[in-house]
Protein backbone atom coordinates (compact mmCIF):
# COMPACT_ATOMS: atom_id res chain seq x y z
CA UNK A 1 0.00 0.00 0.00
CA UNK A 2 1.32 3.28 -1.07
CA UNK A 3 1.49 5.90 2.18
CA UNK A 4 1.96 8.79 0.01
CA UNK A 5 0.69 10.26 -3.47
CA UNK A 6 2.99 12.14 -5.01
CA UNK A 7 1.50 15.29 -4.60
CA UNK A 8 1.06 14.66 -0.88
CA UNK A 9 4.91 13.33 -0.46
CA UNK A 10 5.92 16.80 -2.31
CA UNK A 11 3.42 18.98 0.21
CA UNK A 12 5.13 17.08 3.08
CA UNK A 13 9.25 17.66 2.41
CA UNK A 14 8.26 21.44 1.69
CA UNK A 15 6.41 22.24 5.01
CA UNK A 16 2.96 22.65 3.46
CA UNK A 17 -0.25 21.54 4.87
CA UNK A 18 -0.68 17.83 4.24
CA UNK A 19 -4.44 16.80 3.74
CA UNK A 20 -4.71 13.38 4.88
CA UNK A 21 -6.69 10.86 3.39
CA UNK A 22 -9.90 9.61 4.85
CA UNK A 23 -9.12 6.27 7.74
CA UNK A 24 -11.56 3.33 6.74
CA UNK A 25 -13.03 2.84 10.42
CA UNK A 26 -13.65 -0.70 11.30
CA UNK A 27 -17.31 -0.54 10.68
CA UNK A 28 -16.20 0.40 6.98
CA UNK A 29 -13.62 -2.66 7.13
CA UNK A 30 -16.36 -4.83 8.70
CA UNK A 31 -19.18 -4.21 5.89
CA UNK A 32 -16.52 -6.12 3.52
CA UNK A 33 -16.27 -9.06 5.26
CA UNK A 34 -19.26 -12.41 5.10
CA UNK A 35 -19.49 -15.08 7.50
CA UNK A 36 -21.18 -18.32 6.19
CA UNK A 37 -21.82 -20.24 9.91
CA UNK A 38 -24.07 -22.56 11.27
CA UNK A 39 -25.04 -22.47 15.04
CA UNK A 40 -23.91 -24.39 17.53
CA UNK A 41 -20.43 -25.50 15.41
CA UNK A 42 -17.06 -24.41 17.48
CA UNK A 43 -15.14 -24.03 14.29
CA UNK A 44 -18.20 -21.36 13.46
CA UNK A 45 -17.78 -19.80 17.00
CA UNK A 46 -14.03 -19.25 16.82
CA UNK A 47 -14.67 -16.60 13.99
CA UNK A 48 -17.67 -15.54 15.66
CA UNK A 49 -15.74 -14.23 18.61
CA UNK A 50 -12.74 -13.72 17.21
CA UNK A 51 -14.56 -11.10 15.47
CA UNK A 52 -15.97 -9.43 18.28
CA UNK A 53 -12.94 -9.33 20.08
CA UNK A 54 -11.12 -7.30 17.46
CA UNK A 55 -14.47 -5.07 17.33
CA UNK A 56 -15.97 -5.90 14.36
CA UNK A 57 -19.04 -5.59 14.50
CA UNK A 58 -21.52 -4.48 11.28
CA UNK A 59 -20.01 -7.57 8.90
CA UNK A 60 -22.42 -9.88 6.74
CA UNK A 61 -23.31 -12.62 8.13
CA UNK A 62 -25.58 -16.26 7.31
CA UNK A 63 -26.82 -18.04 9.43
CA UNK A 64 -27.25 -21.61 7.81
CA UNK A 65 -29.17 -24.94 9.02
CA UNK A 66 -27.44 -28.01 8.84
CA UNK A 67 -30.11 -30.33 9.71
CA UNK A 68 -32.04 -28.40 6.18
CA UNK A 69 -27.96 -29.15 4.34
CA UNK A 70 -28.23 -24.94 3.86
CA UNK A 71 -24.06 -25.49 3.99
CA UNK A 72 -24.15 -27.71 0.64
CA UNK A 73 -26.02 -24.64 -1.41
CA UNK A 74 -24.09 -23.40 -4.03
CA UNK A 75 -23.57 -20.04 -2.15
CA UNK A 76 -21.56 -21.75 0.03
CA UNK A 77 -20.20 -24.34 -2.58
CA UNK A 78 -18.66 -21.30 -4.71
CA UNK A 79 -17.08 -20.02 -1.34
CA UNK A 80 -15.92 -23.23 -0.10
CA UNK A 81 -16.26 -26.45 -3.11
CA UNK A 82 -15.85 -28.68 0.41
CA UNK A 83 -19.52 -27.43 1.30
CA UNK A 84 -17.95 -26.58 4.98
CA UNK A 85 -18.83 -23.92 7.83
CA UNK A 86 -17.37 -21.32 8.45
CA UNK A 87 -17.02 -20.00 5.06
CA UNK A 88 -15.22 -16.53 5.29
CA UNK A 89 -14.82 -13.86 2.89
CA UNK A 90 -13.01 -10.07 3.07
CA UNK A 91 -12.53 -8.49 -0.25
CA UNK A 92 -11.65 -10.72 -2.29
CA UNK A 93 -9.85 -12.73 0.38
CA UNK A 94 -11.51 -16.40 0.85
CA UNK A 95 -10.24 -18.37 3.88
CA UNK A 96 -12.41 -21.87 4.96
CA UNK A 97 -10.72 -22.77 7.96
CA UNK A 98 -11.45 -21.18 11.59
CA UNK A 99 -7.72 -21.01 12.58
CA UNK A 100 -6.90 -19.12 8.97
CA UNK A 101 -9.67 -16.91 10.02
CA UNK A 102 -8.69 -16.32 13.15
CA UNK A 103 -5.63 -15.53 12.39
CA UNK A 104 -6.06 -13.57 9.76
CA UNK A 105 -7.88 -11.35 11.81
CA UNK A 106 -5.15 -11.12 14.25
CA UNK A 107 -2.75 -9.84 12.26
CA UNK A 108 -4.64 -7.28 9.65
CA UNK A 109 -6.20 -5.60 13.09
CA UNK A 110 -3.60 -6.30 15.08
CA UNK A 111 -3.48 -3.35 16.97
CA UNK A 112 -7.55 -2.86 17.51
CA UNK A 113 -9.77 -4.58 20.10
CA UNK A 114 -8.23 -7.12 22.05
CA UNK A 115 -4.69 -8.37 21.63
CA UNK A 116 -4.95 -12.01 21.38
CA UNK A 117 -1.44 -12.63 20.15
CA UNK A 118 0.84 -10.74 22.49
CA UNK A 119 4.17 -9.31 20.55
CA UNK A 120 7.36 -11.15 21.18
CA UNK A 121 9.71 -8.46 19.83
CA UNK A 122 11.97 -7.05 23.04
CA UNK A 123 10.59 -9.25 25.62
CA UNK A 124 12.20 -13.28 26.43
CA UNK A 125 8.86 -13.50 28.95
CA UNK A 126 6.38 -12.59 25.87
CA UNK A 127 7.89 -14.84 23.80
CA UNK A 128 7.55 -17.67 26.31
CA UNK A 129 3.94 -16.44 26.84
CA UNK A 130 3.41 -16.81 22.48
CA UNK A 131 4.98 -20.21 22.47
CA UNK A 132 2.27 -21.12 25.22
CA UNK A 133 -0.92 -19.90 23.51
CA UNK A 134 0.35 -21.39 20.28
CA UNK A 135 0.81 -25.03 21.97
CA UNK A 136 -2.19 -24.60 23.82
CA UNK A 137 -4.45 -23.43 19.96
CA UNK A 138 -2.43 -26.48 18.23
CA UNK A 139 -3.62 -28.40 21.26
CA UNK A 140 -7.02 -27.37 20.38
CA UNK A 141 -6.80 -29.36 16.91
CA UNK A 142 -6.81 -32.70 19.06
CA UNK A 143 -9.13 -31.80 21.75
CA UNK A 144 -11.87 -30.84 19.48
CA UNK A 145 -11.33 -34.66 16.92
CA UNK A 146 -10.86 -36.70 19.94
CA UNK A 147 -14.60 -34.96 20.74
CA UNK A 148 -15.96 -35.41 17.29
CA UNK A 149 -14.90 -39.13 17.06
CA UNK A 150 -17.40 -39.75 20.31
CA UNK A 151 -20.02 -37.27 19.02
CA UNK A 152 -20.16 -38.41 15.50
CA UNK A 153 -19.28 -42.61 15.96
CA UNK A 154 -23.22 -43.17 15.54
CA UNK A 155 -23.40 -40.92 12.18
CA UNK A 156 -20.12 -41.61 10.71
CA UNK A 157 -20.02 -45.38 11.47
CA UNK A 158 -22.71 -47.95 9.83
CA UNK A 159 -25.15 -49.61 12.31
CA UNK A 160 -23.82 -53.39 11.26
CA UNK A 161 -20.41 -51.91 11.76
CA UNK A 162 -20.78 -50.62 15.50
CA UNK A 163 -18.73 -52.02 18.45
CA UNK A 164 -19.66 -51.24 21.79
CA UNK A 165 -16.20 -51.83 23.04
CA UNK A 166 -14.44 -49.43 19.82
CA UNK A 167 -16.98 -46.87 21.38
CA UNK A 168 -15.67 -47.33 24.41
CA UNK A 169 -11.79 -47.02 23.58
CA UNK A 170 -12.76 -43.76 22.01
CA UNK A 171 -14.70 -42.52 25.51
CA UNK A 172 -11.20 -43.40 26.83
CA UNK A 173 -9.36 -41.50 24.96
CA UNK A 174 -11.35 -38.62 25.45
CA UNK A 175 -10.77 -38.77 29.26
CA UNK A 176 -7.24 -39.07 29.19
CA UNK A 177 -7.41 -35.80 26.62
CA UNK A 178 -9.73 -34.25 29.10
CA UNK A 179 -7.88 -34.53 32.15
CA UNK A 180 -4.94 -33.14 30.48
CA UNK A 181 -6.95 -30.12 29.89
CA UNK A 182 -7.86 -30.07 33.38
CA UNK A 183 -4.20 -30.12 34.57
CA UNK A 184 -3.33 -27.26 32.31
CA UNK A 185 -6.19 -25.17 33.74
CA UNK A 186 -4.41 -25.96 37.17
CA UNK A 187 -0.88 -24.66 36.35
CA UNK A 188 -2.53 -21.48 34.42
CA UNK A 189 -3.15 -18.37 37.04
CA UNK A 190 -5.71 -16.05 35.93
CA UNK A 191 -8.21 -18.64 34.98
CA UNK A 192 -7.41 -18.45 30.98
CA UNK A 193 -5.73 -21.07 28.92
CA UNK A 194 -2.64 -19.35 28.37
CA UNK A 195 -1.65 -16.33 31.49
CA UNK A 196 -3.63 -13.63 33.03
CA UNK A 197 -5.30 -12.53 30.07
CA UNK A 198 -7.35 -14.02 27.11
CA UNK A 199 -5.83 -14.87 24.28
CA UNK A 200 -6.24 -15.94 20.73
CA UNK A 201 -5.95 -19.78 22.66
CA UNK A 202 -9.59 -19.49 24.60
CA UNK A 203 -10.88 -17.78 21.24
CA UNK A 204 -9.64 -21.29 19.70
CA UNK A 205 -10.44 -23.79 22.63
CA UNK A 206 -13.43 -22.17 24.33
CA UNK A 207 -15.95 -23.14 21.88
CA UNK A 208 -15.09 -26.91 22.19
CA UNK A 209 -15.31 -26.60 25.84
CA UNK A 210 -18.76 -25.16 26.23
CA UNK A 211 -19.52 -27.96 23.59
CA UNK A 212 -18.54 -30.05 25.85
CA UNK A 213 -20.72 -29.66 28.58
CA UNK A 214 -23.68 -28.94 26.91
CA UNK A 215 -23.32 -32.91 26.07
CA UNK A 216 -23.34 -33.46 29.38
CA UNK A 217 -19.37 -33.54 30.99
CA UNK A 218 -19.47 -33.38 34.20
CA UNK A 219 -18.78 -30.61 36.13
CA UNK A 220 -17.44 -32.53 39.33
CA UNK A 221 -15.14 -34.64 37.31
CA UNK A 222 -13.77 -31.25 35.33
CA UNK A 223 -13.85 -28.71 37.43
CA UNK A 224 -11.58 -26.92 36.68
CA UNK A 225 -13.23 -27.19 33.11
CA UNK A 226 -16.34 -26.18 34.37
CA UNK A 227 -14.53 -22.92 36.20
CA UNK A 228 -13.11 -22.22 32.96
CA UNK A 229 -16.87 -22.47 31.25
CA UNK A 230 -18.61 -20.14 33.94
CA UNK A 231 -15.80 -17.73 33.47
CA UNK A 232 -15.91 -17.23 30.04
CA UNK A 233 -19.30 -17.62 29.83
CA UNK A 234 -20.08 -13.79 30.69
CA UNK A 235 -17.30 -12.30 28.34
CA UNK A 236 -19.31 -9.85 26.24
CA UNK A 237 -17.68 -12.02 22.74
CA UNK A 238 -19.22 -14.85 24.02
CA UNK A 239 -22.76 -13.70 25.66
CA UNK A 240 -22.89 -11.55 21.88
CA UNK A 241 -22.17 -15.26 19.58
CA UNK A 242 -23.57 -17.31 22.38
CA UNK A 243 -25.56 -20.18 19.92
CA UNK A 244 -28.66 -18.94 18.90
CA UNK A 245 -29.90 -23.05 19.02
CA UNK A 246 -28.59 -23.25 22.51
CA UNK A 247 -30.91 -20.87 23.86
CA UNK A 248 -33.89 -22.86 21.96
CA UNK A 249 -33.41 -26.60 23.08
CA UNK A 250 -31.56 -28.53 26.06
CA UNK A 251 -28.26 -29.87 26.17
CA UNK A 252 -27.87 -33.92 26.06
CA UNK A 253 -26.55 -36.33 29.01
CA UNK A 254 -23.69 -38.11 25.86
CA UNK A 255 -20.84 -36.98 28.08
CA UNK A 256 -22.34 -38.11 31.56
CA UNK A 257 -20.20 -40.88 32.03
CA UNK A 258 -16.73 -39.62 30.58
Amino acid sequence: MRLFTCSSFSLLIFNLPLTSAPRLTSETMAKDMTLWWGSGSPPCWRVLIALEEKNLQGYNQKLLSFEKGEHKSKEVMDVNPRGQLPAFKFGDIVINESYGACFFLESKFKSQGTKLIPDCAGSDNNCALIALIMQRVFEGNTLHQKMADVFMYNRRVPENERHESAFKRLKETLTTELQMWEGHLKKTPGGFLAGENFSMADVIVFPSVALLLRMGLSEDKYPKLAEYYKKLQGRPSVKATWPPTWKETPGQELLKDI
